[in-house]
């Protein structure tokens, strides 16, 4: 019989949706935009680099937070996903136009 307090497991599997999209979709979504970061960043590359990767700290922590306050897990999912494919277009056109 079930517990009057237990949790519905509906909710534990959203909760662990969220958790899955905030560290592995953080973490897509932050590589994609430090790789980003590195191209447009007006200093030398290696200097480029290291400030992409700085930055891409706050990027993650805004990722996560976004996730856990996000109304839905699927809203969450769907928000990192539309996230990625802009950060990975405007990639794409930096490098297809030449301009990385």
């Amino acid at each position: 019989m079930n517990h009057p307090d237990a949790v519905p497991l509906r909710y534990r599997l959203a909760v662990a949706s969220r958790v899955l999209a905030a560290t592995l979709g953080g973490y897509v979504l932050t590589a994609a935009s430090t790789r980003l970061l590195s191209l447009v960043w007006p200093a030398p590359p290696a200097q480029a680099v290291m400030w992409a990767s700085m930055l891409s700290f706050a990027i993650w922590a805004v990722a996560v937070l976004w996730v856990f306050a996000a109304r839905s897990a699927w809203r969450a999912w769907w928000s990192l996903t539309a996230a990625m494919a802009l950060v990975a277009l405007a990639e794409w056109l930096l490098r297809a136009g030449g301009w990385a």
